[in-house]
This record gives structure tokens, sequence and C-alpha cells, in this order.
């Protein structure tokens, strides 16, 4: 049940940092959930830091907050990669 969870986390969250980042019309369901998924480890490497814990798998608003911000970031490398700029 933790995996189902953790990808419906993954997916809202992907779909939040594609609305922040204004790639919503470039990605689909996958790519939001994909890119949720590997946001929520990053954030979670980055809470790290901060001493913030947030599982996805358990829901709850810091863990969704945390794959948000994750997900931005990642959006953000993946951005300056393709085309040079974060935005």
């Amino acid at each position: 049940m933790g995996w189902i969870i953790a990808l419906v986390v993954g997916g809202v969250a992907g779909w939040l940092a594609s609305m922040v980042m204004n790639r919503n019309a470039s990605m689909g369901i996958f790519w939001n959930i994909v890119v949720g998924c590997v946001g929520s480890v990053v954030g979670n490497f980055i809470a790290g830091f901060f001493g913030i814990s947030g599982s996805v798998q358990e829901f709850s608003l810091t863990g969704l907050a945390i794959a948000v911000v994750g997900a931005v970031v990642l959006l953000g490398i993946v951005n300056l990669i393709k085309r040079g700029s974060v935005r």
C-alpha cells in the first residue's frame, strides 16, 4: 500500500512542480509521477541537511512539501541543462 501512496503523492508533487516551473503543457501524467518520485528523493536529501524528515510512503503535508520542493529543484536543473536558464 505504501508504494501506491508514494506514486499518488509523487504524481501530485510532480504536477504541482510542473505548474510552478511552467512546464505543465509539455509533461504527461507519467512524467509527473517520475519527476515527483525522483524529486521526493532529492527533496529528502536536501531536507536532511536541515534536520527535516518527511516520508512520502506515509502521507503527510511535510512529505508532500518536501517532494514538491525536490521536484522544483529537479525541474530547475533540467531546465538549466536543456535551455540554459532555470525558467
